[in-house]
């Protein structure tokens, strides 16, 4: 069964997100905590990483920067989730290694549909 670790700080979003996920049996973790997200991913080893950007101790991009020069890490794709529209900001993210830039508010289907491709579960 594919593995999706979700990192967020708002509890709805993480829930949403869990929900929709476990409905297409995926296996989900969710962390409302940043600071051990990295030791998380590396003991795990999901298929697919969500984060979002804006929370209090790392934010999602700190993280992205940490796994992608992690080489035991590094190639788990990378979604990142975020309430920052601006082109700037995707090109930023982007730049780090993020697979997909996703704006909040969003789609849940969309980020099924996204996930589904990414770790190959359709």
């Amino acid at each position: 069964m594919s593995k999706v670790i979700v990192v967020d700080d708002a509890p709805f979003i993480l829930m949403m997100i869990e929900d929709s996920l476990k409905k297409a049996n995926i296996n989900v973790i969710t962390l409302r905590k940043s600071l051990n997200a990295l030791e998380v991913i590396k003991k795990e080893k999901p298929n697919l990483v969500i984060l979002d950007w804006m929370m209090p101790e790392l934010n999602g991009i700190e993280i992205c920067k940490m796994m992608k020069n992690d080489p035991d890490i590094s190639d788990i794709p990378v979604f990142m989730l975020t309430g920052k529209g601006q082109d700037t900001d995707e090109q930023l993210s982007l730049q780090c290694g993020v697979a997909k830039y996703i704006t909040k508010p969003f789609s849940l289907k969309s980020l099924l549909d996204m996930v589904q491709e990414t770790i190959g579960n359709k």
